[in-house]
């Protein structure tokens, strides 16, 4: 494999509190040494990184690849090419697919086509019932054998609370990680936007916060009883934020995870009807945004994700109403990210922890989201002053919908390296 040298940029490791100028020696597909060049170490390539910060490629707790089941929307290949795009060398993907995720042989096909593409990592998130019904559990065991990292139900609800204490009850046996997005299904049931005076004015069917609020403390009433590894994905409220923050206080083992459309935008987005900004959960109230911004800043909130979730023109050139929910995001994570953080006036390290090694740590990841000697030599290199207009022309992903069309944003990315191998140069 090929010897790289990324000369002069600036390093940044949360992982390793690394923040200076200093080179990176990659071989064999890892990261051989920091600074200096190991005894005998010739470069094949050489890559100039000066003005430019050197950081672990990102990690994505939520990317929909479509795959199995809906390339109309997008492909694997498709969406790969957007994760380079992006700086984004692992993933998770959801097991809402068509059919789910809920069989080692489809989990086994969608690892071993991504493995083929030579891109992103792609780590699936099995079905936590079979057929996301909320009824049987699947064989966890054999889809972790087939490359499962955890189990959820994507937005799919377990109305049934016994057979979710069973699932509960069974993935803490084995130390199964249970992924679950809050939603109770009859509060939600037919709503289309957050229950609030804009929904009101506009004449949606609204979602109102108990339904955040009710689901999530029942999870966490479980995941107490059980003691299962939870982790609570795309919060959207205020108050679903202190319900955590309350259980962790009484010794809940959970982590959440907040989209990264939820850090810029509220319900008072949607204007005139822009089913650029129908995403589930909804877009919830200004305080709920503020509150989101300030709890992943604190660490109170442990990462934030892209929920990419591609959705091809003729899903979204509909009334609002009859629109298809999701928006496009691999591509923004780093912009996003770094916006937020700016917004914030964080430490650059400390904004990208949370796409790098706290999402990571949730996935249960040691070899990637750090740049420690013999780790993965996943590597994104990026511009953070270089701004970019976001178009459908320069987004790689299929799906061209996202409520950011036509907006400058930081954080240009120059090269995407996965396990030492270039696969992304930008301008």
């Amino acid at each position: 494999m090929m010897r790289l040298q990324i000369a002069k940029g600036r390093v940044l490791d949360p992982v390793h509190r690394i923040d200076a100028a200093q080179d990176v020696f990659i071989a064999e597909g890892k990261i051989v040494a920091l600074g200096r060049a190991p005894d005998g170490f010739t470069p094949d390539r050489v890559i100039d990184a000066a003005g430019l910060v050197v950081a672990p490629g990102f990690v994505d707790l939520s990317a929909r690849l479509r795959e199995p089941g809906f390339e109309y929307r997008a492909t694997l290949e498709s969406e790969m090419q957007a994760a380079m795009a992006g700086g984004v060398t692992s993933l998770a993907c959801p097991p809402d697919t068509d059919p789910p995720l809920d069989e080692p042989g489809l989990v086994e096909m969608l690892c071993y086509r991504a493995r083929n593409l030579n891109c992103a990592h792609v780590y699936p998130i099995g079905a936590l019932t079979f057929g996301l019904k909320g009824e049987r559990l699947t064989e966890m065991a054999e889809l972790v054998e087939a490359g499962c990292v955890a189990f959820g139900q994507a937005t799919r609800p377990v109305v049934d609370t016994m057979v979710l204490m069973r699932a509960m009850e069974y993935a803490a046996t084995f130390g199964f990680r249970v992924w679950l997005q809050p939603m109770e299904y009859y509060l939600a049931r037919g709503g289309i936007a957050h229950d609030g005076e804009v929904a009101a004015r506009l004449g949606l069917t609204g979602i109102p916060v108990e339904a955040e609020t009710i689901a999530l403390s029942r999870h966490l009433h479980l995941a107490r009883s059980t003691g299962v590894k939870l982790h609570i994905t795309r919060l959207s409220s205020a108050a679903g934020l202190e319900l955590i923050k309350r259980a962790r206080a009484d010794g809940v083992d959970v982590t959440c995870d907040v989209g990264i459309h939820y850090l810029h935008l509220c319900d008072m987005d949607i204007g005139y009807f822009n089913p650029l900004c129908h995403l589930i959960p909804p877009l919830r109230a200004q305080r709920d945004r503020e509150a989101l911004r300030a709890g992943l800043a604190a660490g109170d909130i442990d990462a934030t994700c892209s929920d990419h979730s591609p959705v091809d023109d003729d899903g979204k050139l509909m009334p609002f109403a009859e629109s298809e929910a999701g928006a496009t995001g691999l591509e923004l994570l780093l912009p996003l990210t770094l916006k937020w953080g700016q917004e914030m006036k964080l430490p650059l390290a400390q904004t990208l922890a949370r796409i790098t090694s706290d999402a990571a740590r949730i996935m249960g990841i040691k070899k990637g989201g750090h740049l420690g000697v013999g780790a993965r030599a996943d590597v994104c290199v990026f511009d953070p002053a270089g701004y970019r207009k976001i178009t459908r022309e320069t987004l790689k992903s299929q799906g061209k919908n996202t409520p950011f069309l036509g907006i400058e944003l930081p954080g240009r990315v120059r090269y995407t390296l996965v396990e030492g191998r270039v696969m992304f140069e930008g301008e």
